[in-house]
């Protein structure tokens, strides 16, 4: 059921019945554990379904789970340890974009593969990740036409952790509000707090002041973790109502929502894929399913779990179509790759290692649910590159021969080349 004729039928059978072994990064424990414990418990649902039907090129698949407790460089050093020690075939893994930009050398230097399920901020196309979440202009641009076109908002506070995912997000949606909707600096108003942060009184207070100077006013959130918690419950402390404020947020989903009283924040918004309250067959199913696995009748799906849905069944099915789990082999086998999301249409593998989207935006609900209220008519293709930065937009990403390079400058006809040591020690340092 949540995998669709994934078997190895037509492939060709590798040379043992040595399992093959799916690494699991994802923190169990620290700040970010409130988000991807779940998705832990995902992609060990799916590698169990899967052998349910009989594994992979016939042999069954392994789970190897680590915890790199939300610590930064502790993901780089699990990262070496599934690769280079339990020899894992592929890994599913990471959140925040630190952390994947921690690993991101470690996965190059030892041609391993990651699947990261979760929004991000794009300016990257590696060989040897697929990235499975939205890019900005699957998520964070929509969002913001959302807040103009349709709820005239003319004021713009962005809340966000302070690390690479919020601070370059906000970096594309300021160029985007003053370059295509004439956003005065005065309107835009910007603020960072360390992860984990709790004491949320001030913030607020000024988010309240900067509402109340006579233009519609949204927050714009990139709050991560279990900061979102304090947050949002300051919120319904000072009575910022969503009819007076609204919130948008890009990485506050069911699963955050279900530590919150949510009836004060009825009618503030998320911008997401997918959402639990999809109407779909597929849907249901994955929902039973993950009922059953869980034991819980309370059990929440979320976007990131949607995201690894489809990357396992894109990873399997490129598995089957190459016969091995050579990491090279799947990275030209998955381009191209189609396989059903689970809002009713499909997700493809693009040659910028992006996948097709639907972009969704929800209000929350007393009952810690989203109710849909407009979504794109069709699927949106990940743009690795913004349109929106001036250093971007000339780069384009294509792992395809003959071109393989993930920063190709159109201008110049030249592949930037890889530049992730950079990048990890750079994130890292912020």
């Amino acid at each position: 059921m949540l995998t669709a004729s994934l078997l190895g039928a037509g492939g060709q059978a590798l040379a043992d019945d040595d399992p093959i072994k799916v690494g699991i990064l994802h923190s169990l424990s620290g700040t970010m554990a409130i988000s991807e414990t779940v998705l832990k418990d995902t992609v060990e649902m799916l590698i169990a379904k899967q052998n349910e039907q009989g594994g992979l090129l016939g042999r069954q698949l392994e789970a190897v789970v680590v915890d790199p407790a939300s610590n930064w460089p502790l993901f780089a050093e699990r990262a070496r340890e599934l690769l280079a020690q339990h020899e894992v075939d592929v890994v599913f893994g990471n959140w925040t974009s630190v952390s994947r930009k921690a690993v991101l050398p470690v996965f190059e230097e030892l041609n391993g593969l990651l699947f990261y399920p979760v929004q991000y901020e794009g300016e990257e196309s590696s060989e040897n990740v697929f990235y499975t979440g939205a890019a900005p202009n699957q998520q964070a641009i929509p969002a913001v036409e959302y807040l103009i076109n349709e709820m005239g908002i003319e004021r713009f506070a962005l809340l966000g952790t302070d690390y690479v995912y919020p601070r370059t997000t906000n970096r594309i949606l300021e160029a985007f509000l003053k370059e295509e909707h004439g956003i005065a600096d005065e309107d835009i108003m910007v603020n960072y707090t360390p992860f984990g942060h709790s004491d949320w009184q001030n913030i607020v207070a000024e988010v309240r002041r900067f509402g109340s100077e006579g233009k519609p006013t949204a927050v714009v959130s990139t709050i991560n973790g279990d900061a979102n918690v304090p947050f949002y419950r300051e919120l319904g402390n000072q009575g910022v109502d969503a009819g007076d404020i609204p919130v948008i947020a890009f990485s506050v989903g069911e699963q955050e929502l279900t530590g919150i009283d949510t009836a004060p924040l009825v009618g503030h918004l998320a911008a997401w894929n997918y959402f639990m309250s999809v109407d779909t067959d597929a849907n249901y199913d994955f929902i039973d399913a993950w009922i059953e696995w869980t034991g819980d009748e309370e059990a929440v799906t979320n976007d990131p779990m949607e995201a690894h849905y489809i990357g396992f069944n894109m990873w399997a099915e490129a598995v089957r179509k190459a016969g091995t789990t050579d990491p090279d082999a799947i990275k030209d086998a998955i381009i191209g790759v189609v396989v059903p999301n689970l809002s009713g249409s499909y997700a493809a593998m693009m040659p910028n290692h992006h996948i097709t989207k639907p972009v969704l935006i929800g209000e929350v609900q007393d009952n810690g649910q989203f109710d849909i209220v407009w979504q794109t008519p069709s699927t949106v293709v990940g743009d690795a590159w913004s349109d929106f930065l001036p250093g971007s937009r000339d780069l384009m990403a294509d792992w395809q021969a003959p071109m393989r390079c993930g920063n190709f400058n159109v201008a110049t006809g030249r592949c930037g080349g890889s530049t992730a040591a950079e990048e990890a020690e750079a994130a890292l340092a912020e």
